[in-house]
């Protein structure tokens, strides 16, 4: 088995219910180091820091070749460290190209992918979504790396329906998901704690919840049965919102003082200083 087999399984049994794996999610190397630094045991991508990163708009408006360039260079920043990818919907039209890019993304150092279940505003049926998940686990097979699939279910997300009818049909996606071959089941959305821990005991299964204002902290959503928590784009807009505010600042003439960091120059480069890259 390789090395990268063994982190991936280390990783999926990391996923408990009851003792979260927190992972704030990172969108470029210098992102992934900061998070590593700061002793997360593992790290999460977001397709939307990553693909704002690159210059594209979110929902796989970014290249495939662009997009694993990216992730080969977080993962290289993570140092060891297990690294999950959201690559949305696979950016694939059959679940062999989802499959396929399974491989490449394993290729790139990656143990986990986020596979999500809707497009163009719309889920997709949960045959065709399951057929995908499928898809995936064939290709980690195939590259011989037992990826960790988070599968994300959009039915709260989209809404449209009553609270409680929208649980059931998020924990009837999860099963089918599950039983597709998913790891870890995600209802992007689900904020009601009530219903985080129906939906955890239910299920009965990893489940990962996004952090957001006003959702209790680590320890209570341990108490309510989650394994995994994610922080999405969160992380990416509070990063981008406070260089908007300095440029802002700037821009209306503020003293330079507003220029003072709490990280130095030699502080960044230190972060990159690894053997054989010596300044």
């Amino acid at each position: 088995m390789t090395g990268q087999a063994e982190l991936a399984q280390k990783f999926r049994a990391r996923h408990q219910p009851g003792n979260p794996l927190f992972m704030p999610n990172v969108w470029d190397a210098l992102s992934a180091r900061i998070t590593a630094e700061a002793g997360f045991e593992a790290l999460a991508t977001t397709s939307g820091g990553v693909a704002w990163a690159l210059g594209h708009a979110d929902e796989e408006h970014t290249p495939w070749d662009e997009e694993i360039a990216a992730l080969r260079r977080i993962t290289r920043a993570a140092r060891g460290l297990p690294v999950t990818a959201d690559i949305e919907g696979g950016f694939g039209a059959t679940p062999d190209d989802v499959g396929d890019h399974i491989v490449q993304v394993a290729r790139a150092g990656v143990v986990g992918v986020n596979l999500e279940d809707s497009t163009g505003g719309a889920l997709r049926p949960v045959d065709e979504a399951a057929a995908r998940i499928a898809g995936a686990r064939a290709g980690a097979a195939r590259a011989g790396v037992p990826v960790v699939i988070n599968a994300r279910c959009d039915v709260f997300m989209l809404g449209g329906d009553t609270p409680d009818a929208l649980l059931d049909a998020a924990l009837a996606r999860g099963r089918a998901y599950l039983r597709a071959g998913a790891d870890c089941i995600f209802p992007f959305g689900l904020l009601d704690p009530a219903r985080i821990a129906r939906f955890c005991r239910d299920l009965g299964a990893p489940v990962n919840v996004s952090a957001r204002p006003g959702l209790p902290g680590v320890a209570e959503l341990a108490r309510l049965g989650v394994a995994r928590i994610t922080t999405g784009t969160a992380t990416t807009l509070v990063a981008a919102a406070a260089t908007r505010h300095l440029m802002q600042a700037l821009r209306a003439g503020a003293p330079f003082d507003v220029l003072s960091a709490a990280m130095t120059y030699p502080d960044a480069q230190a972060l990159f200083r690894t053997e054989g890259h010596q300044p």
